[in-house]
């Protein structure tokens, strides 16, 4: 399942299918001008459709209305905060310039710390570990911790998880963590798009979790004719890959 959803996520690029087509347009053309023309001018549609927005957004959007946030009041009788990982930049940079980066989705990281910071009886448990093909790397865990540490996060209050490569291998992997109970409350914090594959799978799993969904990228809906080649297919990717994973797991009874 792992190496699969890698090769998924080549093949729902839409700029991959553009290329695609019209590198297949431009061989066929000379021997077979009608099929030639076809595939180009599917080219051509394919890349209108890979900047239309409204789109993607749509499908972002219900993903994002599935579970709205707990008010911070209520947060005295949970135990602490899951926080998964896909915030941090790749250890490439790590190992070049020993910085820790934040990517797009970098709330999940500023959230948690705002929360330790704001419940000081909370417990934080990071999961992630090197979702590469080659595996090569440090994991995300290990510069999590970095991260962490030099926010003033407590170490003590920290417990990391760094064997998992996807959501499922998450909540499977956390579990057995030494003195991690998945029957207690947790709050699991994530991007607002992921939370329904990743509340399914933890709930699946047997953990007790309530969702904290942060990163969101959606606004209320005003036009279903906003297109840009600069977003659109960067929101395409980000909405299929979310959508086919969601089915994926579903087929696979991880949900």
């Amino acid at each position: 399942m792992f190496l699969a959803s890698k090769l998924l996520a080549f093949f729902i690029e839409p700029l991959f299918w553009v290329l695609l087509l019209m590198l297949a347009g431009l061989l066929l053309v000379r021997r077979r001008p009608r099929a030639g023309r076809a595939l180009c001018w599917a080219a051509l549609l394919a890349l209108v459709l890979g900047s239309w927005t409204s789109g993607p957004e749509a499908l972002l959007r219900q993903l994002e209305s599935r579970y709205p946030a707990p008010p911070a009041s209520s947060l005295q009788n949970y135990v602490g905060i899951v926080v998964l990982g896909g915030a941090l930049s790749g250890p490439e940079l790590w190992q070049a310039h020993r910085q820790i980066g934040l990517n797009e989705q970098a709330e999940r990281m500023t959230e948690a710390v705002a929360l330790m910071r704001l419940h000081p009886k909370l417990r934080l448990l990071f999961t992630g570990g090197n979702a590469s093909i080659s595996g090569e790397g440090t994991s995300e865990a290990h510069r999590a911790k970095v991260f962490f540490d030099a926010m003033g996060v407590d170490p003590a209050r920290v417990v990391y998880e760094s064997a998992s490569r996807n959501t499922y291998e998450n909540a499977l992997l956390s579990a057995s963590i030494p003195g991690v109970d998945k029957t207690q409350r947790w709050l699991l914090l994530t991007s607002a798009f992921h939370l329904p594959r990743a509340m399914g799978v933890f709930t699946h799993a047997g953990w007790n979790v309530t969702p904290w969904p942060v990163d969101y990228r959606m606004t209320p809906h005003d036009s279903w004719f906003d297109f840009s080649l600069h977003y659109g297919p960067g929101l395409w990717e980000l909405a299929l890959h979310e959508w086919l994973g969601f089915a994926a797991y579903r087929m696979a009874g991880w949900l």
